[in-house]
């Protein structure tokens, strides 16, 4: 079972955010172990700044400045990050989004849901597997 630190999320779409912290509260996941990030960039300041800690993040591909896909890409080539597990939370469906999300280490995909229960129910099931099924160690 993951001691879950910090949970960072990158997105950029404030809603968005709101939506998401609302579901992570439903689901019992503390605010206070989620950070917010809207770019890519500013997301690999943030994973600096956690470096010994044990961390997910949740990345939107369609970012302003570096979006998803760089940032994806980034941390997947660098040895202090490429441990870290990436789950892509995003609009895009697209079958080329997808493969080349997986070709650069992305742990899972999910395309954003339309419904609000459906958002809670991605929500539990990432709970489900990262904090009480997955062995993970930093």
């Amino acid at each position: 079972m993951v001691n879950l630190t910090s949970l960072i999320i990158a997105e950029d779409d404030a809603d968005d955010r709101l939506l998401i912290e609302d579901a992570m509260n439903d689901n019992d996941i503390p605010s206070d172990c989620i950070e917010f990030v809207d770019d890519g960039d500013k997301l690999i300041e943030k994973l600096a700044e956690f470096k010994d800690k044990p961390v997910i993040v949740f990345l939107d591909l369609n970012m302003p400045r570096k979006d998803g896909r760089q940032a994806l890409k980034e941390i997947k080539e660098e040895d202090q990050f490429k441990h870290i597990p990436i789950i892509i939370f995003s609009t895009s469906s697209n079958e080329e989004d997808i493969k080349t999300s997986y070709k650069h280490g992305v742990n899972t995909y999910f395309t954003k849901p339309s419904k609000y229960s459906e958002l809670v129910e991605i929500i539990a099931t990432v709970k489900s597997y990262w904090w009480d099924k997955a062995s993970y160690i930093c």
